[in-house]
């Protein structure tokens, strides 16, 4: 009896030793917190680490303090309007066949980051031919067993 308590007391020792050493590591990768909360945060725009999109860093300032978040650039933004404004975008008009191209206009949604963005903006793109496509005619060789 005295080996099976003197068995629990040690692996009790052992789990608190491990505990405490946990805790300090996560308590080493905290940043120490600024003496005043700032509300003013001013957002610059998301830096991709390599090319233009991708994972990035935002940069922060508020009065004397920065800081440096995570943030993510999507690989189909418009760099027209930048990643930070959110619009909400009509139909696509029809074929301007002047200019071959087709517009529609969008309104801001949402800001992020305190981004400057234009409250209401104009895209555009070519106009595509429209070609049907033929509806199950002929079949594709290559796929599917030969006989």
């Amino acid at each position: 009896m005295r080996s099976l308590f003197s068995i629990a007391l040690v692996l009790l020792v052992v789990l608190m030793i491990t505990v405490e050493a946990s805790m300090k590591k996560k308590e080493k990768g905290k940043e120490p917190k600024a003496d005043v909360e700032c509300s003013e945060w001013q957002y610059g725009k998301c830096v991709p680490n390599s090319g233009d999109c991708g994972a990035g860093i935002r940069e922060a300032t508020c009065n004397e303090q920065t800081k440096k978040t995570k943030c993510k650039v999507p690989c189909n933004w418009k760099k027209d309007f930048g990643a930070d404004c959110k619009y909400k975008f009509g139909r696509w008009a029809e074929c301007d066949t002047t200019t071959g191209t087709r517009s529609r206009s969008g309104t801001l949604k949402k800001a992020l980051f305190n981004a400057e963005c234009q409250t209401t903006i104009k895209v555009s793109k070519p106009c595509t031919p429209k070609t049907p496509k033929p509806k199950g005619g002929e079949k594709k060789k290559g796929k599917g067993k030969e006989n």
